[in-house]
C-alpha cells in the first residue's frame, strides 16, 4: 500500500459513495483493517438503494471453481454444449438490480479469484449477465496485518483498490447511537480515542495496549466489531444474567485484558447514573452526575433510546445539564446520520426548538 493511498484513505461513508455512484461501471475493492466495518457497507448500501437486492458472497467458504458455478450436464444432449449455472449467492438468477459484495477476496483460493475476475470487470459469468443497474464491490484486509490477503497485479488491474481508514471515536459513537451500542461503551469511546488508532501510526506496539499490532501476539483486542460484541455482553449483564466477574472474563476474551479492565471502570461509573425511569417520571429531581464521563453516558443513553413519549421529560432534565452536555445532545440530534424517527420526535418538540433558538452558539460545541 502506497503512502499516497494511505493519505487519501476513505471513511466507510465515502467508500459507499464511490461504490454507489461508480459501482455499476467499476468494481471497488475496499481494503482496510480487520473489524473496521467493511462488511457493513452492504447494509449501508442496501439502505441507500432499497430497490436493489443485497447479495453476499463469502470467499472464505469457497474452495474451488465448482463453488462459483456448475455445469448443467442434463442439457448437454439437448443443447450440444455445456452451460454453467452460477452460485445463487452471486445473484445472476435475479431479474432486478443487485448489490453484490464479494467478501474477503484477498484470502480467496486462486481458482475462486480467477473465476470472479470476469464478474468484477464485465458483470458476467458464462452466458449470464447481471442487471445493468447492478453494483459489484469487494472487501479485503490490508496486507500489513499479515492475515493472508494477497492481490496479484493482473487482479488489481481489473479493479479499483480503495483504502478504508479506521473510524474516529466520534464516528463510531454516531454509528453506535443508531445501532443499539450500549451507552457505557459509547462513553468509554468518547473518553478513549486511542481505541481507534491504527497500528501503522504506532512506533512502539506497547504504546497502545488496546489495538491489534502485527508485531505483538494478542488473542483479543479492540476493533469496531469487538466493541459491538462487548456491548452485547453489557446488555446480558444489565439483564441480570451474569455477574461482574463473569462479565470481566467475557470482556477479556472480546477486547483484551487492558480494554476489559478499563471498560469495567466505566461499567462501575454507569451504575451510578440516574435510571431512565427516574428521568421520565421525575425529571426535576433525577440525579445529575458530577463526573463529565457519566454525563456523557446519560446523553448517549438518551440519544440512543429517546422517543416521542418522553421528549418533554428529557428536555426538562436536559436543561439541568452543563452547556457542553447540552450542545453534545443537540449536535447528536442534528447529525445527518442520526435516526430519522428519533430526530423527528426531538426536533418537533417545542422545548427543543425554543432551546435551539436561544443557544445557537452551542451547536458545534461538541460534535458527535
Amino acid at each position: 500500500m502506497s503512502n499516497a493511498q494511505t493519505m487519501y484513505a476513505q471513511s466507510l461513508e465515502e467508500c459507499c459513495d464511490s461504490i454507489q455512484y461508480g459501482g455499476v461501471l467499476r468494481t471497488v475493492l475496499a481494503q482496510g483493517h480487520m473489524g473496521v466495518g467493511k462488511s457493513t457497507m452492504l447494509k449501508m448500501l442496501g439502505e441507500r438503494l432499497p430497490k436493489h437486492t443485497m447479495c453476499y458472497f463469502d470467499c472464505n467458504t469457497k474452495t474451488d471453481a465448482g463453488d462459483i458455478g456448475l455445469p448443467q450436464f442434463h442439457l448437454i444432449d439437448k443443447q450440444g454444449c455445456v452451460t454453467y449455472v452460477p452460485n445463487e449467492e452471486l445473484g445472476f438468477h435475479l431479474d432486478g438490480p443487485i448489490i453484490l459484495m464479494v467478501d474477503e477476496f484477498g484470502k480467496a483460493n486462486k481458482s475462486i479469484k480467477n473465476s470472479m475476475l470476469r464478474t468484477f470487470l464485465e458483470r458476467k459469468y458464462g452466458n449470464k449477465s447481471l442487471h445493468p443497474e447492478s453494483i459489484v464491490f469487494g472487501t479485503t484486509n490490508i496486507g500489513a496485518e499479515g492475515v493472508g490477503d494477497i492481490l496479484l497485479p493482473h487482479e488489481i488491474n481489473r479493479i479499483t483498490v480503495v483504502r478504508i481508514r479506521k473510524s474516529t471515536n466520534l464516528e463510531f459513537i454516531q454509528w453506535g447511537l443508531n445501532n443499539g451500542v450500549h451507552h457505557t461503551i459509547l462513553g468509554w469511546c468518547k473518553d478513549t480515542p486511542q481505541l481507534f488508532q491504527s497500528f501503522e501510526d504506532v512506533k512502539d506496539p506497547k504504546e497502545n495496549p488496546y489495538i491489534f499490532h502485527p508485531q505483538l501476539q494478542k488473542s483479543a483486542f479492540v476493533t469496531n466489531r469487538s466493541l459491538e460484541a462487548a456491548s452485547d455482553w453489557l446488555k446480558v449483564r444489565d439483564a441480570g444474567h451474569i455477574s461482574d466477574r463473569v462479565l470481566t472474563g467475557n470482556l477479556i476474551g472480546t477486547i483484551g485484558d487492558r480494554g476489559a479492565l478499563d471498560c469495567m471502570a466505566f461499567v462501575s461509573l454507569a451504575d451510578q447514573l440516574p435510571s431512565s425511569d427516574s428521568i421520565k417520571e421525575t425529571p426535576e429531581s433525577a440525579i445529575v452526575p458530577t463526573s463529565a464521563a457519566a454525563v456523557c453516558m446519560v446523553v448517549f443513553r438518551a440519544l440512543g433510546s429517546i422517543d416521542r413519549s418522553w421528549v418533554d421529560a428529557w428536555m426538562t432534565y436536559f436543561k439541568r445539564l452543563d452547556t457542553e452536555a447540552q450542545g453534545m445532545f443537540v449536535n447528536g440530534v442534528r447529525a445527518d446520520t442520526y435516526g430519522k424517527d428519533k430526530q423527528a420526535a426531538v426536533m418537533s418538540n417545542k422545548q427543543f426548538t425554543q432551546w435551539c433558538m436561544s443557544n445557537t452558539h452551542l451547536y458545534s460545541a461538541d460534535k458527535i
